[in-house]
């Protein structure tokens, strides 16, 4: 189902739709992804409590936008919808320092995660419905990127 850029004049679809980018046609999570890797570097100043509280804040708002897009499109989490692919991000983004070389590597691995959706990914993106479980795989693709970049810090020595 091809997405009408009209959507975006309606608050909850251009928030779930990634500010636009949900509607590319080929990648859209790609480029919803790209919106939390600019987010990012905005948020780092905020210091770590207060970015937090924003991923946390970010995920509650996403149950319910995420959920009521899906439910106005009459499609349970369509490619479009991205607001979850940015909370993702930036939940994985809290575990590793600033700078491009991190935020490549937590694009890289975010992006793996969230395509691939090994062991529990994939069972919590087909097993969950509405807003929740649109959010949560994204969440777990996360938890699962920040393993793999803090076991990189571990063996690099990085703290």
């Amino acid at each position: 189902m091809k997405l009408s850029p009209r959507l975006l004049l309606d608050p909850v679809h251009f928030f779930a739709l990634g500010f636009g980018t949900g509607l590319v046609p080929r990648g859209p999570g790609t480029a919803g992804t790209l919106v939390g890797v600019l987010l990012d570097p905005l948020l780092r100043p905020l210091g770590l409590e207060i970015r937090i509280g924003i991923v946390v804040l970010m995920f509650l708002i996403g149950i319910w936008l995420c959920g009521e897009s899906a439910r106005r499109l009459g499609v349970h989490d369509h490619p479009g919808i991205v607001w979850d692919e940015i909370v993702g991000y930036l939940a994985l983004m809290l575990v590793v320092p600033a700078g491009w070389p991190w935020a490549l590597a937590g694009f890289v691995v975010f992006r793996y995660f969230d395509i691939a959706k090994p062991w529990p990914i994939r069972q919590l993106d087909h097993g969950l419905k509405g807003g929740f479980g649109i959010m949560v795989d994204d969440i777990m693709a996360a938890v699962w990127g920040a393993l793999v970049l803090l076991a990189i810090m571990f063996v690099l020595g990085i703290q």
